[in-house]
């Protein structure tokens, strides 16, 4: 039996609201708070880089998971094709290419929610 993961990649690319608001944001950041794994990544893909760089409500969860230690981390070739990659870093989040990082992750046998 192999040990247990203590590390989940959240990967958000849809540009729906709804499914930011009543899933993705709300289970990432209580997994972080409530210590259901002991690292939570967060990575914004797609559209979700376009919805987060406009929606002020988003912006605001954001900030709160950061405080509670979630990574947070961007595609930067599609926050870049939005024209959004400078409004991400405001938000203290690391914009970077993630073709090779996520794949390390998924190498690393993280568990990943994509949604």
């Amino acid at each position: 039996m192999s040990e247990e993961k203590k590390s989940l990649v959240v990967l958000w690319t849809s540009g729906e609201r709804e499914v930011a608001l009543k899933m993705v944001f709300m289970y990432t950041l209580n997994a972080k708070l409530k210590g259901w794994w002991e690292e939570v990544i967060l990575i914004v893909w797609g559209p979700s880089a376009e919805l987060l760089s406009r929606d002020e409500e988003l912006r605001e969860k954001i900030g709160q998971m950061k405080e509670a230690g979630v990574v947070l981390e961007a595609c930067k070739a599609c926050a870049d094709l939005y024209g959004v990659s400078a409004d991400l870093e405001a938000l203290g989040i690391a914009v970077r290419y993630m073709g090779v990082p996520l794949s390390e992750y998924l190498k690393e046998d993280r568990a990943v929610l994509a949604l």
